[in-house]
């Protein structure tokens, strides 16, 4: 079975300026990703799909290949990961490298594991599922959220359950936004990910860490290097 990493990287990052490369903790961003899937073994090739040209040559310099260019319609603030990933499998198997599973790596990810992409793999060849990826448990119950009203004021989202112990709630999880195995039928339909055909990857909140305002940077680093630091001590 041929299997590929795809890693989507698009040039037009807003709010963190040339996000995917920027340097982090001493390499660019997106060559955490690319490390973690040649050291996870899972891979037959580690392709990475952008519409820019830095962001191919660096991803080049790296050990990833850049067979395509993405299309300009698949480059813009309101593209999702399904059609990106329908575009990756689907120009593969049209030159002559079909693919059987693909996983999305996300480029700013740079708490994957090997040993999680590995888990994945595992997961999904051993289960009758078009998907596995990472998820993490929310810190506080999601049943006892509260808005800030339009009047200044709050308001629960579930007010029936404001007498509940969090104890007594059911834990909830979110998606870690790191990566998503999936077979390559199921990328070409765009199955929805967030369903019953879906295997969970768990991971510890410490290694969950969204990238997307310079304060998330700042802080994904400290803890990034106090990780570094634990792991050099042991």
């Amino acid at each position: 079975m041929r299997r590929v990493a795809i890693i989507p990287a698009r040039g037009g990052s807003k709010r963190i300026p040339r996000k995917n490369i920027k340097v982090f903790c001493g390499k660019p961003m997106i060559a955490w990703s690319i490390d973690a899937a040649r050291a996870s073994g899972c891979f037959d090739q580690i392709v990475v799909s952008t519409d820019d040209a830095e962001i191919a040559a660096v991803a080049k310099e790296w050990g990833a290949s850049v067979p395509f260019t993405r299309p300009a319609e698949l480059s813009d603030d309101y593209t999702g990961t399904l059609p990106v990933m329908h575009h990756a499998v689907e120009w593969l198997s049209e030159h002559g490298a079909p693919v059987d599973y693909a996983c999305c790596l996300y480029a700013t990810a740079p708490f994957v594991s090997a040993e999680d992409l590995r888990l994945g793999w595992e997961l999904i060849q051993q289960a009758d599922c078009s998907y596995a990826f990472a998820v993490t448990s929310y810190s506080f119950p999601i049943q006892r959220a509260i808005r800030i009203t339009e009047t200044g004021r709050v308001a629960m989202f579930s007010p029936e359950y404001f007498n509940s112990r969090s104890q007594d709630l059911e834990e909830a999880w979110h998606d870690a936004g790191q990566f998503y195995w999936g077979s390559a039928k199921a990328w070409e339909e765009e199955r929805t990910i967030f369903g019953e055909e879906s295997l969970p990857i768990k991971l510890p909140r410490y290694r969950v860490q969204d990238i997307d305002t310079p304060d998330d940077w700042t802080r994904a680093e400290w803890l990034f290097r106090a990780m570094q630091a634990e792991a050099e001590q042991k």
